[in-house]
Order: C-alpha cells, then structure tokens, then sequence
C-alpha cells in the first residue's frame, strides 16, 4: 500500500505550474519538517523542475526507455519493463530531503504514449516509499486521458485570467469523471493574478461554469526576475506572494 499523498499540478501550459510545483515542496518540508520525503517527477516534456528547484540531472526516464528499446532489438527476450523498474533508482536526483526524477521528452513529436506508460509504472512501484509525491504534469491532457493520474490524492488544476485556461480546468473535471479516475480532491487555483479587479473577474468567470477557485496567487514580479537571472524559484523569500498563497495551498492539502 502506498505510504503518503500523491499531487499533480494540471492545467493550461503557461499558468505557472512548474513555479508551483517547486514551491508545493519548499512549503511542505517547510510545514512537516525535515522527516517528510518527497518524490518529485518532473513530467513535462520541456523539464523546467530542476532549474525551478536549483539542481541538475545527468538522464531522464526516456533515455533509460530508448537505450532499453536498443537492447530488445539485440534480445528479443529481455524483460523490458523489469530491467527498466531496475534502473529508475540510477537516475534519481538525491537531495537531502527529497529526490527528483525527470521523464524527459516522448521519442517522436506530439507522442506522450509511452512517457504517460513509464509515469504509471512510477506510481505503481515508487510513491510508496515516499510520504508525499509531486508530479509537475505536461499543458496537453494526455496525462490524464490515458489514466496517467490515477491514485491522485489531490489534483491542483491551475487556472489564469485567459478562458482558454477554464476550458482546460473543464475538461480536465469531464475526463476524470468519464474515465473514473481515482481523484480524492480536485483543488482549481488560479495564479499570476493581478491584485485589485482581476481577482473578482476570474472567480465571477470561473463560477460561470461552475468551478469554485480555493486558491488566488497574486501575481509575483519576483519569479520572473528570478527566472531571467537564472534563480531557484525555491529560493524566494518567505513573504513573497506567490510563497504566501502557495503555503496557504499546502496548509489545505496537509
């Protein structure tokens, strides 16, 4: 049985979820302390995880997946989903409080086919050892449509002032309930948002189509500067404010 809590960031790409990913870890070993261990899986094809949380990796998932896929071609009888359960621990980022795994881009343009394979495997064999797992997931719905997310404890859909972005946040709702995946809470939260007006507007928009907001994170001029300098999102300080909204998130979860 799995140990710990299972979270994925959805939604639009653009919205901010990798920001929030990274700082969804600063904040929980914030609040549990430093006897948590976290597993993070960065499943976005552009892999901007790590630059978020500070630190490098060598290999990702789909380069264990090819070299192995060269391997059958020599030995039609390896066992490709053993000897890849194997070597998944040979590409671990180790960091003191929690660990970082990177899926890298699908072998062939617009495919997540086998990527979405390789993440389900991860969830059958690794969040169990872990007390909470984050799962960075890729703009498209792939992840979800092909039952990528199953066994999600908290799914946090990421919402901003675009329509295009609810439209995302609906049909995710619509492919969860369609194909029963296991979603205990579906938390929408909407990010980069200007203070004053903007705020109303996107919880007036949003309510329209009957999707309730939990969580409002202001726009942060912080992590764009942060970004152009090549500055760990992890890094901001403790009352910039999407760190503020984002501990608020995490307060819920937990």
């Amino acid at each position: 049985m799995r140990k710990g809590k299972v979270i994925s960031v959805s939604g639009k790409g653009g919205t901010g979820k990798t920001a929030i990913s990274a700082l969804l870890i600063r904040e929980i070993l914030n609040l549990a302390g430093q006897g948590v261990c976290i597993l993070a899986i960065d499943a976005d094809a552009d892999s901007n995880l790590p630059d978020a949380l500070g630190i490098s990796y060598d290999k990702t998932a789909g380069d264990i997946r090819e070299s192995l896929l060269d391997e059958k071609h020599q030995d039609v009888a390896l066992d490709v989903r053993s000897q890849f359960e194997g070597k998944i621990a040979e590409i671990i980022e180790e960091e003191e409080y929690y660990d970082l795994l990177v899926m890298g881009r699908p072998e062939g343009p617009g495919c997540y086919c086998p990527v979405n394979h390789m993440i389900r495997l991860i969830l059958d064999t690794l969040t169990k050892n872990y007390d909470y797992t984050i799962i960075d997931c890729e703009a498209g719905l792939e992840h979800l449509s092909r039952r990528t997310t199953r066994d999600v404890d908290v799914m946090l859909v990421v919402l901003d002032t675009t329509l295009r972005s609810i439209k995302t946040a609906l049909r995710l709702r619509k492919i969860a309930e369609e194909i029963d995946v296991d979603v205990k809470k579906l938390i929408n939260i909407a990010n980069k948002i200007p203070e004053g007006e903007a705020e109303e507007m996107i919880i007036a928009e949003a309510k329209k189509y009957d999707l309730d907001i939990e969580e409002i994170i202001p726009f942060d001029p912080l992590i764009p500067e942060y970004d152009i300098k090549g500055m760990p999102i992890v890094d901001l300080p403790d009352d910039a404010p999407s760190v503020v909204s984002v501990r608020r998130v995490v307060e819920r979860i937990m």
